[in-house]
């Protein structure tokens, strides 16, 4: 029923860290359903984050699955996972399938509109280890994803994660880079984004 694509990955030529991209990991009719799917059946929610000692809800919705209980925290939120699913646990196969790692949880995203954003970050929490894989799927309307070098500051790069994709970070990547989700000046439809990671 699933056709896969897997087309060839392309490797951004970024030092001191693995950029992975594979832009049609799912066909566009699997990555539709999958959108549809995720957008009714997820539990999503929205955290208020503090910013400069200001009190702000979080500029998207969130969501945590996994089957191993453990919770996650980052920016002095804590989440507790929900179960994983059926569709959550069959992307989770695939990706795992195809590069060969295992991960227990996903944190996923809701990019409501071009005003929902994620700001300049490393996925670096203690509970990830010191060099996480960090696994993002991309469903939905395509959004700019930036990328800089925490001392090369040279070193930078825009990718569009497109609808169906796949990018893997490893290697040093959370180490050596912050990325970023910015908010969009035109109109922008709806983007989930899944970020599968191993929590240890």
């Amino acid at each position: 029923m699933f056709e896969l694509f897997n087309k060839e990955p392309i490797y951004l030529n970024l030092p001191d860290a693995e950029f992975i991209y594979y832009p049609n990991f799912f066909s566009k009719e699997n990555a539709d359903l999958f959108f549809e799917t995720l957008s009714n059946e997820i539990a999503w929610q929205q955290d208020d984050i503090t910013i400069f000692g200001k009190k702000i809800a979080q500029p998207r919705l969130t969501a945590l699955y996994g089957n191993d209980g453990k919770s996650y925290g980052y920016s002095n939120i804590v989440m507790h996972p929900h179960p994983l699913n059926t569709t959550l646990t069959f992307i989770k196969d695939e990706v795992e399938n195809t590069i060969n790692e295992h991960f227990t949880t996903v944190l996923l995203n809701l990019y409501r509109n071009e005003k929902d954003s994620n700001g300049w970050h490393a996925d670096n929490e203690k509970e990830l280890g010191i060099d996480p894989i960090i696994a993002s799927v991309s469903f939905g309307e395509a959004r700019m994803f930036q990328i800089k070098h925490n001392t090369k500051k040279e070193v930078k790069q825009t990718l569009l994660l497109e609808h169906g994709s796949l990018l893997i970070m490893k290697n040093g990547a959370q180490l050596h880079y912050k990325h970023q989700i910015p908010k969009a000046t035109k109109p922008k439809n709806p983007r989930i984004n899944l970020t599968f990671r191993k929590i240890i």
